[in-house]
């Protein structure tokens, strides 16, 4: 936990490396100091089929989940500290947002959860 899940239409893909987009996201995240660095997940996910509004070209959104308990100003800094960052790595985007959600701790469940072994039921049990 977090996870960050970036989707993006496949052509921002040769404006940076997969590599670029992900380490910046990891990299605002860890800097904001709400998570341990080894819990922090990013992937992305490109899109060949998609349909934008006239005249647009391409897109990037990046869906945040985070577990509970961070405050609404916590949220607001990390997606506008992410969405500035990837501003300065795509310039020229059509579409570019972010969304940060939270994670339910009564629903969440994790292989370190389901452990016999892990009585305090800690989510980062055994990593």
């Amino acid at each position: 936990m977090p996870h960050f899940i970036i989707d993006c239409s496949q052509d921002v893909l040769l404006q940076r490396t997969p590599d670029e987009l992900m380490d910046a996201v990891y990299e605002v995240a860890d800097a904001t100091g709400l998570f341990a660095p080894n819990d922090i997940k990013v992937r992305l996910q490109p899109y060949q089929y998609y349909r934008l509004g006239t005249g647009k070209k391409n897109f990037l959104h990046i869906f945040g989940y985070i577990m509970e308990g961070r405050t609404t100003e916590q949220k607001t800094d990390l997606s506008r500290k992410i969405c500035t960052r990837l501003s300065e790595l795509l310039a020229d985007i059509s579409f570019l947002s972010v969304n940060i959600s939270d994670f339910e701790a009564s629903t969440y469940s994790n292989k370190a959860l389901i452990n016999p072994e892990n009585t305090g039921k800690d989510r980062h049990f055994g990593l």
